[in-house]
This record gives structure tokens, sequence and C-alpha cells, in this order.
């Protein structure tokens, strides 16, 4: 088959970009096609670290896993992640190049398009079909000069188009028309086709709009995407997750701290697949106090996190909770936070050149100008306090951070730096994915069932393949209520 592309783009943010395109990745995977996903230019927090050490968007390497292949860097070539302060760390080709402000990056990008067409290139060469995430909206007037995302790419690459939205929302017609009208004759030529996601009722209440709506664009409507539970990754902070409590019957209560830069909050995923677990993302420190684990996740600015839970009494809350035995558990800037200070003399975080942590853990950390970016794997020991009775477990994840931390706390695992480390009920470590390690978290669980007089449980399915059983389960829905057939014309230039 001669390599095809088509791409995606939306309304808005969170239209639903990037749920259609893994749903277009499994369905084609599943058809038999060698597919791969491309992202030009991503803007979020949730990171992934390759087998190789290079730095991608989170989204991307979920739809690797749609399409059953190892995720690399030209999955998405340019990863930004905001830090704070109007600034943003500009990832290209899989390591960063420094932060930028936004009116410096945006002289800037237009010299990215060779990274991007040699990217696009290695997976044309790859694949049969590429499926393309744009990103944002594909007619923000001021910033369509020099686009490298959305239609500017289009042309680049000479995709198809898939226009989605969001009915959820309110307002899908005139968003559909809106968007199509704003675009360039040529640019409006390119789209194919419209999905419209999350709705809730009978699609035969729907129809006379999307007659009417296929009438004024010309453009027709692919499916009609109801609302459904899904649980997969989230690319950033467009999130339900934050709003709303999973399992609200469960008997064990986690409570995460939703840090202003929370990065990779995807680590708490593989707790909340437990049925008897719920997950609540905190915000202000009266919202603590009745549960059974605390988790600090990671975070793109530590100092500046660390200085707003201070504020907040969040951080004055956990040290109180903690001292009553509440185990509490650091990942990566969290991790960072458990010491007793955070230094950054080179001013990568922004202007505060030190700031005294919790002091839970006797460790310090020290912001350097090279950032880390490793898969790892190694052994978890038996190390006592929340770790007593582990025994030695294979764990893997993935490194991501500026940081160097040092101390006099115990290393649990063999490694010359410091991974992971425990002290009586306080465990921080910097790995990503710490929880999608099935014996770990069934262990951290567990401990928490014994001590609350619960029955021992061990999971029935671990988290790739759960997280494979979700993605079945997005391709049964997304071809009940997409036009397939159309997308396969759209593909072969037949529609």
């Amino acid at each position: 088959m001669k390599h095809k592309n088509i791409m995606v783009v939306g309304t808005s943010s969170g239209a639903g970009k990037s749920i259609t395109v893994t749903g277009l990745c499994r369905a084609f995977f599943k058809d038999g096609h060698t597919v791969l996903p491309f992202k030009s230019q991503n803007m979020a927090l949730n990171s992934y670290i390759t087998k190789d050490g290079h730095e991608m968007g989170r989204a991307q390497a979920v739809q690797a896993v749609a399409c059953e292949v190892e995720a690399h860097y030209s999955m998405n070539p340019i990863l930004l992640k905001p830090t704070g302060d109007r600034r943003i760390q500009v990832i290209v080709n899989g390591k960063s190049i420094g932060n930028m402000g936004g009116l410096e990056y945006g002289s800037y990008k237009a010299e990215l398009k060779k990274d991007i067409m040699h990217a696009y290139n290695h997976i044309k060469n790859n694949s049969q079909i590429a499926v393309v995430e744009g990103a944002g909206s594909p007619v923000e007037l001021n910033i369509k000069q020099d686009d490298i995302v959305n239609m500017g790419l289009a042309e680049m690459i000479d995709a198809p188009v898939i226009l989605v939205a969001d009915i959820d929302r309110g307002g899908v017609f005139a968003s559909i028309y809106g968007t199509i009208c704003l675009m360039e004759p040529e640019e409006r030529a390119r789209v194919k086709g419209v999905i419209i996601n999350k709705f809730r009722g009978n699609v035969d209440i729907l129809k006379p709009g999307l007659s009417k709506i296929e009438e004024l664009t010309g453009v027709p409507i692919l499916g009609v995407m109801p609302y459904f539970e899904l649980d997969i990754e989230d690319e950033d902070g467009v999130t339900e997750k934050f709003n709303k409590i999973k399992n609200k019957k469960g008997e064990i209560n986690i409570s995460v701290i939703k840090l202003k830069h929370i990065s990779n909050f995807t680590d708490i995923d593989a707790l909340s697949i437990n049925e008897d677990v719920n997950i609540n993302y905190v915000t202000s420190a009266h919202e603590l106090g009745d549960e059974d684990l605390i988790v600090i996740p990671g975070s793109k600015n530590t100092i500046d996190d660390l200085k707003d839970i201070k504020e907040k009494g969040i951080a004055q809350e956990i040290i109180k909770l903690s001292r009553k035995g509440v185990p509490i558990i650091g990942i990566c800037g969290g991790f960072q936070i458990l010491g007793e200070k955070v230094l950054d003399p080179y001013g990568i975080e922004g202007d505060i050149k030190e700031l005294p942590g919790l002091g839970l853990l006797d460790i310090e950390t020290v912001m350097e100008k090279e950032k880390l970016t490793t898969q790892y794997s190694g052994v978890l020991k038996d190390s006592g306090g929340l770790l007593e009775n582990l025994g030695d477990i294979a764990i893997k994840g993935y490194e991501i951070h500026q940081g160097v931390t040092s101390g006099k706390e115990i290393s649990c695992t063999e490694d010359d730096r410091l991974v992971a480390t425990v002290k009586e009920n306080i465990f921080g470590t910097y790995l990503h994915g710490i929880f999608d390690n099935t014996e770990f978290s069934d262990f951290i669980l567990n401990k928490i069932r014994e001590k609350k007089g619960l029955q021992r449980k061990e999971s029935e399915i671990d988290f790739e393949q759960y997280r494979l059983r979700e993605l079945d389960k997005l391709e049964k829905i997304f071809r009940e209520n997409v036009d397939m057939k159309a997308i396969y014309k759209i593909l072969e230039g037949e529609l």
C-alpha cells in the first residue's frame, strides 16, 4: 500500500482531536495496516521518554500504543512545556533547547519547519498510514502566519483533513460553520468531513441540524460520537479527572496534590483502575485529612509549586498528616518537594535561588543546566518503612528532571544516584510510571487495606493490558458511530 495520511483538526482545544486520532490509529491497526501517529507541535506537561532518551508528548506515546509500535520522538518533534512566568521550555527532536518567551518562540518557530519535515518523512518512510493531529483551533487568526501545526502543516504534508467538534460544550453547529468559513478557500478544500464528539441522547434529534450544516458547508458529517467513559491517559490539563472523584464508593481514599504546574499526572492512572480506590485532586488544605495516602506528583516548576502549597497551607497540612502516620509518596518534582531544600543557582525555574522543602526526607536538590531524560529498569529493595516486607521487585519507568538530588537517606535501588528512597512512611522517587508496576502498586494498596481491616487483593490485569482493553473499547465505539468506509475513501482521495 502506498503511504497515505489523514489529519484531524478541532474547532477548539479539547474538542476531541487526540481521542479521534487514537481511535483512528487503533482501527487502522486492527485492519492490518502499519500506522503511526504524528503531531508536529504539542503543548503539554504530560510527556514521555523513549527508549533512546528522547522526550515527547504523552498523547503521542499513547497513540503509539494504539498502533502497537514503540514510541519515537519523530511522532512529536516539537514539544512545548509551560514553565511559568510566561515562558515555555522548547523541546526539539526530543531534546530541550532552552526556555523562550511567547514572542521569541513565535519568531523562531518558522525555523522548525525543516525539523518537522524531517520527522514527518521518518513517519512516512515507516508507515502505510500516518494519522496527524493538529493543535488548538486551525483558525486562530492572530497566529495563522507561519502555522506549523494545523492547516499550514496539512499543506506541508499534503493531507486531507477531518474537523472534530465537541457538542457537550454547546454551540457545535456555530463552531463548525465558523471554523470552516474562517479558512482560506484552499484550506476549506482540504476539509473532507466532520466528526461531532460527546453527544448525549438520541442522534435522531440531531439529524435536521446535521443536514443543515452539511448544506451550509458542503462538508459531510462522518459520525456523531456518544459521550462515554474511557480510561486512557489525558494529554494535558484539559481533563475531567481534576473535576471529579473516581469510584466514589471506594474504600481507599488517595489525595493527589494538584500542583499549579502539575506534570505527568498520568502517573496516577494505574491506581485509579482499582475499583476500591477513590482519587481526589486537592487544591486547598481543608480538603486534606481523610485520606489513606497522599501523592505529590511531578511538577514543571518545583520551586514555584513548593512556594504555592506553602502559601495555601497545604504543605503544613501534609507535614502534620505525615506525623500521624499517613503515607506520603512524592514523584519527581514531588520527591524534590519532600526534601530539606531546593536550590536553583542558574535560575532554571525562575528568580528564587533557594527554598526550604517540607523536610520529610533528609535530601536536597540542585537544579542543573542539563536535563536527565532516560528510561529506567532496576530492582526496588525492601528498605523498611513503607517498603517493609516488599522483598526485592523489578521495576521500570522513566525519568525527566533537571534536579540532582542527594542526601543522607538510603537508596532503595542499586544505582549510584538517588532514584528512590524511603524513610518510615515517606517514599520518594524520580520514576514516572512507578504505579504502572503492578507488583508495587498492589503492595502499597494492600498495606492500606490491611491497616483498614480490608481484604487483600491482587490485580487481575496489569496496567498495560488494561490500557489495551480500553483502546479496544474506543475502537469498537468509533466503528459503531463513525463511517469508516468514508474515511478510507478520504485516504484514497475519493471523497
